[in-house]
């Protein structure tokens, strides 16, 4: 279980790296260095996932000329996203507290602070907080639409039916491929 785990987090430093010489060199639309504030989003924007939890953009896009996004979600419930693959972007999770489950391609893989997964395109994935609280950073490679797609689910008003969230999935290079995991 040890290798496992070095070998998960030595793919994930690599994966890190990579994500962080790209967006270096590809940052040609951010003309200088900013500061984003704890509790704030990248443009003042801030996006509640399903309603309560803050996943909040704190590198845009639009500065890396959409070479990568980076996110950080302040989870206050035991939930996660249904089960689903991103067709053109890769992902880096990294655990900054609480515990949680990730279930990438069939394999179950429990994460706690400190760990970070690799997340290939392509990939089925999902994952759930298992404890009350817990902090995510995370990297969306490239960009893509993954802005957007937080954008269109936080402005939506009432519940979306599963026709609505399958057609956002669509249009933001996603597909939903099964349910959310429960405890």
């Amino acid at each position: 279980m040890e290798r496992k785990k070095f070998i998960q987090q030595g793919i994930g430093a690599v994966a890190l790296l990579a994500l962080g010489k790209n967006a270096i060199a590809a940052n040609a639309s951010a003309k200088k260095p900013f500061k984003i504030d704890a509790g704030k989003g990248r443009f003042n924007e801030s996006f509640l996932y399903k309603g309560k939890n803050p996943n909040d953009i704190k590198i845009s896009g639009k500065d890396t000329d959409g070479q990568v996004a980076l996110f950080e979600y302040i989870g206050h419930e035991k939930i996660g996203p249904s089960y689903h693959v991103h067709f053109d972007q890769d992902e880096v999770f990294y655990v900054v507290s609480g515990n949680y489950r990730f279930v990438v391609d069939g394999e179950t893989l429990l994460m706690g602070p400190g760990d970070t997964i690799f997340l290939p395109r392509n990939i089925p994935h999902t994952w759930i907080q298992q404890s009350d609280e817990g902090k995510l950073i995370y990297f969306v490679q490239p960009a893509g639409k993954a802005e957007d797609f937080f954008r269109t689910m936080s402005n939506l008003k009432g519940i979306p039916t599963k026709a609505q969230i399958e057609k956002i999935h669509e249009e933001c290079g996603m597909k939903i491929v099964g349910p959310a995991l429960t405890l």
